[in-house]
């Protein structure tokens, strides 16, 4: 049996909640796969699993959800399979209660047109865990049919400001079991995920000015990282977690530095008269890209973690800003503002050819999901900021509108390795 129940640990911050969201979900792949996911005999309202788990493939525009019409097989072996003509995959599940409010979960994921079982498991955990564990199943389900680890059960984190108060939030990947981790009546920016998701770096202007802070998850314990002289802002984590970049304006204008994660070894490594900022690794940690404007408007750079000279890569009309790399660092995503709209948009380093995934008016602050398949951003409806994604080929998109507040700054969180 795998177990899961440890796989959650970091987020146990405070009593499970859900939040009430409005989801919008347009465009589709250029495949959509045939899928029917029936209800888990023995789940009961509270948990919903196989309706998480059908919210969740359905989110990604790579499937198609085929009503199962009351036919409702228990068993791979119980399914006839001339009855699912024009279906090429059956989830099938069922879900024990047990003592020390344990749930255990076995499900099936069927191939119809093979008629064989791709994938059977059972998976444990606390009962008011459910959706973490229909997130994960999502997640098999999704790798086992795209050959691609599904994101269902990562983490995002984002501002959310409501009524004067600034909260820094952390929430599902589909923006559900918002926890807060910092309120506060100033302003909160910058948010960064360490590579093991076990802590965020972020500015806060509590004390009067920007200060970076880190913040561990599971024990809410923070540590002052960075109170220099005039700004400290935008820290971004070396893949290996053991340093962040920074940027200061100590020196005067607004500069990129190293620092180690406990305050030592502190090293500016750009020297420009303009402004430098928004830095952010390589997934190989030996270059940095960054936003800069000393070409006469903000545009993307490349320089190595050691220092040295700076290389542009955006060259459209308009600014450039927010780079941000995707897992397997060949490509580059960002924002760009360009005759009054702002737009998502992707560099291919090899090719150096863009794709405009979006062209809304207000599309900010991208970030990859940890498999390179989704970008999440910041953009708005009715007059406030809200969550949104867009598949990395720009044909899935998706709104997720929170009951209240106006959100910004969202970053992705990593993948978390499952613990036994």
């Amino acid at each position: 049996m795998l177990r899961i129940t440890a796989f959650f640990f970091i987020f146990c911050l405070t009593q499970f909640a859900r939040a009430e969201l409005s989801i919008e979900i347009t465009g589709a792949g250029e495949h959509q796969t045939p899928i029917s996911v029936l209800r888990f005999t023995g789940e009961d309202e509270s948990q919903r699993i196989s309706e998480v788990v059908a919210n969740d493939l359905a989110r990604t525009g790579l499937f198609k959800l085929v009503d199962p019409a009351g036919r409702a097989p228990h068993d791979a072996n119980a399914v006839k399979y001339a009855e699912w003509s024009g279906v090429e995959a059956l989830l099938i599940g069922s879900v024990a209660q047990q003592e020390g409010d344990k749930l255990v979960v076995t499900f099936q994921l069927v191939d119809t047109v093979r008629r064989s079982e791709l994938l059977k498991l059972t998976v444990s955990s606390k009962r008011q865990q459910s959706r973490a564990i229909a997130h994960h199943i999502s997640d098999m389900v999704y790798e086992r049919l795209t050959g691609t680890p599904g994101v269902f059960s990562t983490r995002i984190a984002y501002v959310n400001r409501n009524q004067g108060t600034y909260r820094l939030v952390v929430a599902d990947s589909d923006g559900y079991g918002e926890q807060a981790l910092l309120n506060s009546k100033e302003p909160i920016m910058s948010p960064a995920w360490s590579p093991d998701g076990s802590r965020i770096a972020y500015v806060s202007f509590e004390q009067g000015r920007a200060m970076v802070f880190v913040q561990t998850l599971s024990t809410r314990e923070r540590v002052l990282m960075a109170a220099f002289p005039g700004s400290n802002s935008a820290p971004a984590w070396s893949p290996d977690g053991s340093q962040l970049a920074l940027v200061l304006t100590r020196d005067d204008s607004s500069q990129l530095y190293l620092v180690g994660v406990d305050g030592s070894n502190l090293r500016r490594i750009t020297f420009s008269d303009t402004i430098d900022t928004e830095p952010t690794f390589s997934p190989d940690g030996k270059s940095l890209l960054f936003t800069s404007d000393r070409g006469g408007s903000p545009q993307i750079y490349s320089m190595s973690v050691d220092g040295g000279r700076a290389t542009r890569l955006t060259f459209e009309s308009g600014n450039s800003f927010s780079p941000r790399y995707s897992p397997d660092g060949k490509n580059v995503v960002y924002s760009l503002y360009s005759g009054g709209n702002f737009s998502i948009v992707v560099y291919d380093l090899e090719s150096r050819q863009v794709q405009y995934l979006t062209s809304n008016a207000l599309d900010k602050k991208p970030s990859f999901a940890p498999n390179g398949k989704l970008v999440l951003f910041a953009t708005e409806s009715l007059g406030r900021g809200i969550l949104a994604t867009v598949s990395s080929d720009g044909r899935v998109k998706q709104k997720m509108v929170a009951q209240s507040g106006d959100i910004r700054e969202p970053v992705w969180g990593p993948f978390i390795k499952a613990m036994n």
